[in-house]
């Protein structure tokens, strides 16, 4: 029980470390994008145009939650919202000029960022963290 426990806090305590030590790299670059506003737009890096539902469900968040994500991306001229074209309830979110242009330097941010994390933990040892993490990931899937 108490390895349940611990398991847990880490699971927090990593979180919201990563967060808030990512949050400062992405500041100290000039980067003025939170982690999850990262994320949305890593995202659409990959795949835009996408549908503020299907970010949504990529990124495992409420629509509400993204909402909020893609307000602050737009006003900071990253995003923009495009009214879709068979159906008005669907928002289709696309890149900026400005928000293409942020991907290099904030992706060499993320690489750098995740290189420091993960330094000194040999690469079967982080095959086995992602092999837990995937199984915890799927057990919460099935419920």
């Amino acid at each position: 029980m108490m390895l349940i426990k611990e398991i847990a806090v880490y699971v927090n305590i990593l979180n919201s470390r990563i967060k808030k030590c990512f949050f400062d790299d992405l500041q100290n670059n000039g980067i003025n994008v939170t982690p999850e506003q990262y994320l949305v737009l890593d995202i659409l890096w990959e795949n835009q145009p996408l549908s503020q539902q299907k970010i949504a469900d990529m990124i495992q968040k409420d629509k509400n939650s993204v909402t909020k994500i893609i307000d602050s991306l737009e006003k900071k001229n990253l995003v923009s919202r495009i009214v879709d074209k068979n159906d008005r309830r669907i928002n289709i979110i696309e890149l900026t000029e400005e928000g293409r242009n942020l991907e290099k330097i904030a992706t060499d941010v993320a690489i750098k960022f995740m290189n420091d994390v993960v330094q000194g933990i040999d690469k079967q040892d982080l095959d086995s963290y992602m092999k837990v993490m995937r199984q915890m990931k799927n057990n919460l899937e099935r419920e």
